[in-house]
């Protein structure tokens, strides 16, 4: 990693070159983040409702949380007012809206002391978001709902920039992960079932980067830096928002971050809508992505379909 911009006041073409490069970018926040994380707060708070969000975890039996996360997350994720603030906010940020692709936002939470950390509110171990079939040129945008601090928030481990970890990521294929998987995360409590990409070695925590920022503010970076939720010991539950966005130029011409360690198949890139007008990516494009998953060994041991071609990225 080489540096971590702060409210920077620079264009989205240079913006998009530096993050490709492994910096990170944070900003303040402005009327048009406020809006959003602000809206995802007040649903927060009916769902709820009369208890705090940030501490209702205290006073409801684990499976009662899980079944209220699982109609409050959705209701905030297809909310038509989500997009439209999204929107919003894209174009306040320097973004082209008829370049700049976004998927739906996802609001996350990350209870306290081990209370839920698998299913519907998934602790991430260190990851790449490449290893889950997202385009080498996706960038994540990540914004606090209510304050967070250094024991509840984002790490990122930069010394992994350029050094693969050995993965799972095979064994991930996004269209069978939606058609399984996503659709019981609220029923997989105390254990986790699903097949997810993980770490095959260790993984070397520190050093790490813990950004902080508002309510808010925004937290911005490459979808191939590894990065992990931090143990929640706060005391609190950290709501946040998630949205991934890609830019149409970059993605014909395949102006990426590197991929050094992913062998994941699909890809993500039918679930983005353009910031103009919420029409999905050309069809043509979204297939030249479409990375098939490798037939089963042959009687001979041989892998058909493993020499299928990727999207030159690196």
């Amino acid at each position: 990693m080489h540096a971590i911009y702060i409210d920077a006041d620079i264009t989205d073409d240079e913006r998009r070159e530096k993050l490709y490069d492994g910096d990170l970018f944070v900003y303040s926040p402005r009327p048009s983040t406020l809006a959003l994380t602000e809206f995802a707060a007040e649903l927060a708070r009916e769902a709820f409702a009369p208890l705090d969000p940030e501490t209702a975890q205290f006073d409801m039996a684990v499976e009662e949380y899980a079944a209220l996360l699982a109609e409050l997350k959705p209701r905030f994720i297809h909310h038509p007012e989500s997009k439209r603030l999204i929107q919003d906010m894209l174009v306040d940020l320097g973004c082209d809206p008829e370049q700049v692709y976004f998927d739906v936002p996802r609001m996350r939470s990350s209870t306290s002391n081990d209370y839920l950390t698998t299913g519907i509110a998934f602790a991430f171990h260190p990851h790449r978001d490449t290893w889950y079939s997202a385009p080498y040129c996706q960038l994540n945008w990540w914004l606090p709902i209510f304050p967070i601090s250094v024991d509840n928030g984002l790490a990122f481990h930069p010394r992994y920039w350029q050094t693969p970890v050995k993965n799972s990521s095979r064994v991930y294929n996004y269209a069978e992960w939606n058609a399984t998987s996503r659709l019981i995360a609220a029923t997989q409590i105390g254990t986790d079932t699903r097949v997810q990409p993980v770490p095959e070695e260790e993984v070397e925590l520190v050093p790490q980067i813990r950004p902080i920022c508002r309510p808010g503010g925004i937290i911005l970076f490459s979808g191939a830096q590894l990065h992990s939720s931090v143990p929640n010991t706060s005391g609190r539950t950290r709501f946040s928002i998630d949205l991934r966005t890609v830019h149409l130029g970059d993605a014909a011409a395949h102006r990426a971050a590197p991929n050094i360690d992913s062998e994941s198949t699909g890809t993500t890139m039918g679930d983005y809508l353009r910031t103009s007008d919420l029409e999905h990516l050309p069809e043509g494009l979204i297939a030249a992505y479409d990375i098939p998953k490798p037939a089963p060994a042959g009687a001979d041991g041989s892998q058909p379909g493993t020499d299928a071609p990727r999207p030159a990225t690196v």
